[in-house]
Parts: C-alpha cells; structure tokens; sequence
C-alpha cells in the first residue's frame, strides 16, 4: 500500500493546506498519517491552556472526517520553534519518517511569513536529505491562507505552485474537516474563513480550468 504523509507545524495546517489532496489519495487507495509539531493554541496565553484537550480532540475528528486515522501530535513551543533546537526538531521528523515510510510528504512552504511554518520546511528537507540507503519520498510544499498569501515583496520568494489538485469531489469533505477547528477559523472576509477557503481553491482552479484546486509546489522527485 502507498503512504502519505503530513508534517505540520500547528493542528489545522495539515488540512487548510492538502486536506483535500489527502482525502483525494485515501479514496484512491493511499494510507495517511498526520504529524504536528506544535499544539498551536498556546500562543494566545495562558487562558487557552483550558482548551488544549478540546483542541487535541477537534484535530483527531477533523483528520478522521478525511479520513486519516493516524495522528501524532508533538508540543514543540507555538510561534516559537526558533526558540528550540532545530536538531530537536529534525529527530521528531526523522523517526516519523523512519516508522512510517511514506512515498510521498506534504509539508510547508519554504518562505511563510509564520517562523514554525519556515522551520518545519528545513526541518523536513534536512531529514529528506537525499543519501545512499535513505527513504526518498516525494516532497510537495503547500499554501497557508493567512500566512503564505501574506508573504509581501518582490525579494521575498513567494509561493508559486507548479502542482494543481483537482479537488472538486473532495472540497466539502475538507470544509467539514475544518469546521472542526472553530477557534482556528475565522469569519468572512479573512483568509482563513471557510468561505474564503472555497474562493482560494476556486481561484487556484480557474488558474487551470477547474473548478476547486490545491495547490502544491514540488520540491523533490526521486525516479
């Protein structure tokens, strides 16, 4: 059986970026496996630590709603990965990949205005580096609405994605998923509102003629 995996800085990342690529590979036959690096809502302070269990449970019912039933979630520091060893870090991402053996990995894009996103990036490519004997899955990076579009300036290396995912059967199952995470979503206009969510994929589609699309950039492809 084919593998798939996420590796995600924050709960809601995984599925805001390729939850409907996911969904799309599972009903084609893939297992999946979700890993987050960091429990996110800590960084709002000391009065949403009442709400981490409520959170963890969300990202479980989210993930199975695509149908991923493996989840693993990590408690690196929200918003402050720079602050921990990245050797740390790339071990967590090491043994994941180790255990698992996916043939393909979805992960964050490169340059996201968020430090964790940028961090899981080279974490990820530092634990992928392409040596002789080493798992050498394909390596797609994803965009973030409220963090990858808000990357400004042309010295900046934004996100241009060579990948399109039609997602069109999938694009409610990955709205539902989502609607899980109610203290991560927004309301309408911000970028991570489900109704904006709708109108990123749209805008990706019609970029290629579709009607819902993700968008992905790929990184490696070991033939």
């Amino acid at each position: 059986m084919k593998k798939t995996m996420i590796i995600a800085a924050h709960p809601d990342d995984e599925l805001l970026g390729c939850g409907g690529t996911v969904a799309k590979l599972i009903e084609e036959g893939y297992s999946a496996k979700t890993v987050i690096l960091g429990r996110g809502i800590l960084a709002r302070g000391k009065e949403h630590e009442k709400h981490i269990e409520k959170h963890m449970e969300n990202s479980k019912n989210a993930n199975k709603e695509i149908g991923i039933d493996e989840i693993e979630i990590y408690d690196f520091p929200d918003n402050s990965f720079d602050s921990v060893p990245l050797l740390e870090i790339i071990k967590i991402v090491e043994k994941e990949i180790t255990l698992y053996q996916p043939d393909i990995i979805f992960t964050h894009h490169g340059n996201d205005l968020n430090i964790d996103h940028r961090i899981t990036f080279e974490a990820v490519m530092t634990a992928c580096r392409p040596q002789p004997g080493s798992i050498n899955p394909k390596i797609y990076t994803f965009f973030i609405p409220s963090s990858t579009d808000w990357v400004d300036g042309e010295s900046l290396k934004t996100f241009i994605p060579n990948t399109y995912v039609d997602v069109e059967k999938q694009i409610d199952k990955k709205i539902k998923a989502l609607s899980y995470y109610d203290t991560e979503m927004k309301e309408y206009p911000h970028s991570r509102s489900l109704e904006s969510l709708k109108i990123f994929s749209k805008y990706w589609g019609n970029r290629v003629g579709l009607n819902y699309v993700e968008p992905l950039k790929l990184i490696r492809n070991i033939i």
